[in-house]
């Protein structure tokens, strides 16, 4: 994918086909993996809400905050990865069950629900089992 800064901000240029919601978290996995903050944050929407369920609690929002948090505080990691388990495609929602590997001291089993509008990431819901201690 292409991708530019301008002022500030993540577009995705106009040469970008229409893609189906199940490539669009594909590519956010794909850039996650990569540690590739631009390819990643270029996959979700300006006002993108990020929560967790059933809660619905509001854990950020916006690209600018979901940039800074990843940049700072998952891709400073060098063994961080997400292992796709199992994914849903339903509509305009795709699940995912991933296993995220090379956190400080713990491997996350989370489910992931994303939102895909306009080729877009709106939302995402992150559903999370209590932290496994690496042996």
């Amino acid at each position: 994918m292409n991708y530019i800064d301008q002022k500030g901000g993540y577009i995705m240029l106009a040469d970008e086909s229409v893609r189906s919601p199940e490539d669009v978290v594909q590519a956010q996995l794909d850039a996650y993996n990569a540690h590739d903050t631009d390819r990643f944050v270029a996959c979700y929407a300006e006002d993108v809400r990020v929560a967790g369920w059933p809660s619905n609690e509001t854990r950020m929002e916006g690209r600018y905050a979901l940039a800074a948090f990843y940049r700072l505080h998952r891709f400073n990691r060098p063994e961080l990865k997400a292992d796709l388990q199992n994914r849903i495609v339903f509509g305009n929602t795709v699940i995912d069950h991933e296993i995220i590997t090379g956190l400080e001291h713990h491997t996350v089993t989370a489910v992931a629900i994303y939102r895909v509008d306009n080729n877009l990431i709106s939302s995402v819901h992150f559903v999370e089992r209590p932290p496994v201690p690496d042996r």
